[in-house]
């Protein structure tokens, strides 16, 4: 019976994912991003449970990266989508606002180019693809993790909607700032950057200095920024794995 423990928590966090897909197309983003976090929760305590329980097992690593690809692959792809729409469209709407009501709208440029919020998704399959074949990623990853991708795109709604800041609001509904980020989202999904990942094998704080530092660094930054300290604790994250990377190789 516990060989089906860690596949039941994975189905939790695909369910999540699905649930926050539909919320995702109304633009209930408060219910997207509790979702999201609820499924990345799951997704770590499917890996937990099954290491704990010692029922690891190639069904599970396959069933986790489906559950994976849903949750932090497809829901931050339609947040990106809508948020392109809605900066085509001039406003915060959860109905699309074309012409005639016709999607393709006769083929105009404007109605089309909210799909390449998609591009994340593709980014994120990729990743998880190469993720499932790659036997290097244990102590570290290669590349952002998808979930932590997946919290960086569905913060910016919650900026809009929380920090009510016509600077912010102007950056973040920006199309060129949206197909910016929505690119290099997918490059840092993919990129042979070598990234810390908070797996303890220890309670020490010399062997994990670098896991201490940055826990205490977010939860400053969230009692503080709130959502805004999501797209920080990305930026963050990467500028200590780089500097924790060069360090421990020039000793």
């Amino acid at each position: 019976m516990k060989k089906y423990i860690p596949n039941f928590i994975t189905l939790l966090n695909l369910f999540c994912g699905c649930i926050a897909m539909v919320f995702a197309i109304h633009c209930v983003f408060e219910m997207v991003a509790l979702f999201v976090f609820l499924g990345i929760v799951f997704d770590f305590f499917d890996g937990f449970s099954a290491r704990i329980l010692n029922v690891k097992s190639e069904l599970g690593l396959q069933l986790d990266s489906m559950a994976d690809m849903v949750t932090s692959g497809v829901v931050p792809g339609v947040v990106m989508f809508k948020l392109l729409e809605m900066s085509f469209s001039g406003g915060w709407s959860s109905d699309l606002h074309i012409e005639n009501g016709s999607f393709l709208n006769g083929l105009e440029i404007s109605s089309l180019i909210p799909l390449l919020g998609f591009v994340v998704t593709l980014g994120s399959g990729y990743r998880l693809a190469k993720f499932n074949i790659d036997e290097n990623q244990t102590d570290s990853f290669v590349g952002l993790p998808t979930p932590a991708n997946a919290l960086l795109i569905i913060s910016l709604p919650l900026i809009l909607m929380y920090h009510n800041n016509d600077v912010l609001n102007g950056v973040i509904l920006n199309q060129w700032f949206l197909l910016g980020t929505t690119f290099f989202s997918a490059f840092l999904l993919n990129c042979n950057l070598e990234l810390f990942a908070l797996k303890f094998k220890s309670w020490n704080f010399k062997d994990n200095a670098v896991r201490y530092i940055f826990i205490l660094i977010c939860l400053v930054l969230l009692a503080t920024l709130k959502f805004l300290a999501v797209p920080a604790i990305i930026i963050f994250y990467i500028a200590l794995s780089v500097f924790n990377s060069v360090s421990s190789k020039n000793p």
